[in-house]
């Protein structure tokens, strides 16, 4: 590749190997990742928008390094081969060549199919909420094919401010910190925040994992002080799963009373083990690539991996113990580049919200309303190892009366 040209060879001796430039400007606009270009359509993997020839001018343009789909008798009828290193004019008229690219422009587009009424709701959460999501998407989608589900998984924190910050388009952000949306959102960005689920934190691992025949709830913090022995989690400043694991090791020292076990197990624990969303964890201990990770118990659960069942005093699961949870403080990055805040300890609760501007409401509380139905998704995330709250809760009447639709119906009044 040379400022942007690439090298091809196309049916053979038809066309030799030559420096060609891609329509760049193609892909930008109809790449799938790009939310804010994409038309209300499902791309499939048959569609390949590079896969192009175009004729402008009379000479011959090739956007790709692939083969393109082009029948291979009309380019040996037709194309010319490559006379010091430019394409010689094709041997037909103007009218033939526009026929042609109309006909090549129609190719390209066989792969796509439009999506009923062309609504879509874009939906950015917390990476422990992928699996349940995935299939409270497909229920949603199957009873309403008339909108499509988009959904974007990462750290809480990250995703609050790719619409705070970024100002990405999303219509739901749905945390697994209820605080990251009062923090970054409110009032700003959303109006209010409902708590859907409840967590806890385990200590993940598995058959491959150092003394994973030992390990247990009484003595996981002296193997994980062990030399060798390698474990992570994920980014605080990024994932309430990441200053929740710190929390859990500061909270262990003072349940134990072992001082100084916070600092002896961070110092053996690399920065390199720490990654942006606790669900790449997943795969590292599922290689062997690391013997034990910091995860919630639903993403335990459906991942089946082993994990061990830290005490309630330390494992961030009941609130009945959020008197002793806040004894723990996690220092993190704040909203502003150079500004930081503290986290609390306190027990695991997730929240969820609409955005402001999102770009289809009615579509996003018609999936609100679907996700926090006790018969709907919370059914589902209660079969998948993670406790739903049922009903759902606001603090106030008055964030309760504002809640858009049927959701005034799905929620209680309680702290």
């Amino acid at each position: 590749m040379d400022g942007g040209c690439s090298y091809v060879h196309l049916f053979g001796s038809a066309i030799q190997k030559r420096q060609i430039c891609p329509i760049s400007a193609l892909c930008s606009k109809f790449t799938p990742r790009n939310i804010n270009n994409m038309p209300a359509v499902k791309f499939l993997p048959r569609l390949d928008l590079e896969q192009i020839i175009l004729f402008l001018d009379t000479h011959l343009i090739v956007s790709t390094a692939k083969p393109c789909c082009i029948d291979p008798g009309l380019a040996k009828n037709h194309l010319q081969p490559v006379i010091g290193g430019e394409f010689m004019r094709p041997l037909f008229s103007t009218r033939k060549i526009v026929s042609i690219l109309f006909a090549l422009l129609l190719a390209a587009i066989v792969g796509i199919q439009p999506v009923g009424a062309g609504e879509k709701v874009i939906i950015f959460h917390a990476g422990s909420l992928t699996v349940p999501l995935a299939k409270i998407e497909k229920d949603f989608e199957a009873a309403n094919p008339g909108i499509d589900i988009l959904r974007e998984a990462g750290g809480s924190t990250k995703m609050a401010r790719m619409i705070s910050e970024l100002g990405k388009p999303a219509d739901i952000m749905a945390s697994a910190d209820f605080k990251v949306i009062d923090k970054t959102l409110i009032p700003k960005h959303a109006d209010w925040n409902i708590r859907f689920a409840t967590n806890q934190l385990v200590l993940c691992y598995t058959d491959k994992s150092r003394d994973a025949d030992q390990v247990n709830a009484d003595n996981w913090y002296k193997i994980l002080a062990k030399k060798g022995v390698v474990w992570g989690h994920s980014d605080p400043n990024l994932d309430p799963c990441g200053y929740r694991s710190l929390m859990v090791l500061q909270l262990a020292e003072k349940y134990y009373d072992d001082p100084g076990l916070y600092d002896r197990l961070i110092a053996n624990r690399p920065k390199k083990n720490v990654r942006p969303k606790s669900v790449e964890l997943v795969s590292l201990l599922k290689t062997g690539n690391m013997d034990y990770a910091w995860e919630y118990l639903s993403v335990a659960v459906q991942h089946d991996l082993k994990y061990v069942v830290l005490d309630d005093h330390i494992n961030l699961g009941n609130y009945k113990f959020d008197d002793f949870y806040k004894q723990a403080r996690v220092k993190v990055t704040g909203k502003k580049p150079g500004t930081w805040i503290t986290r609390t300890g306190k027990s695991c609760t997730y929240g969820i919200t609409l955005a402001k501007d999102a770009p289809n409401p009615s579509g996003a509380v018609r999936f609100l309303e679907y996700m926090l139905a006790a018969d709907g998704g919370l059914n589902v995330l209660k079969e998948m190892g993670q406790p739903p709250f049922v009903p759902c809760r606001v603090t106030t009447a008055a964030v309760q009366s504002t809640l858009p639709g049927g959701l005034v119906k799905l929620v209680e009044v309680r702290e």
